[in-house]
């Protein structure tokens, strides 16, 4: 009995998305080592418009994707997460078949 459709799916997934010598790069999320794709230009373009919450305090942003069979559960909007050494906070997170996409928001002054 050949691969599902789904499973092939996943196997593209694990080994040619998140390929850590492809696209992938090694990131300390939750304390955890994963393999995951920064959005740069989405954050650079998020960053440009520069969320101003008043008071001088600027919200620094990332986005970033990475394989649910990594990661595990999708995580709740507005739970905190460590990513390297950086507290943020879930700001969205959306399952692409698969492939999470996960944006962050720290405070900083």
């Amino acid at each position: 009995m050949g691969m599902s459709f789904k499973d092939v799916i996943q196997s593209d997934i694990n080994q040619l998305f998140i390929h850590p010598q492809e696209f992938g790069e090694e990131h300390l999320v939750d304390g955890k080592t994963m393999n995951v794709i920064i959005d740069n230009y989405e954050q650079i373009e998020r960053e440009k418009r520069g969320t101003n919450i008043g008071e001088g305090l600027f919200t620094k942003q990332a986005l970033f994707y990475v394989s649910q069979e990594e990661f595990g559960k999708l995580p709740k909007i507005g739970r905190q997460m460590m990513f390297d050494s950086q507290k943020y906070l879930v700001s969205d997170a959306l399952n692409e078949d698969g492939i999470y996409s996960i944006s962050l928001e720290a405070i900083r002054s």
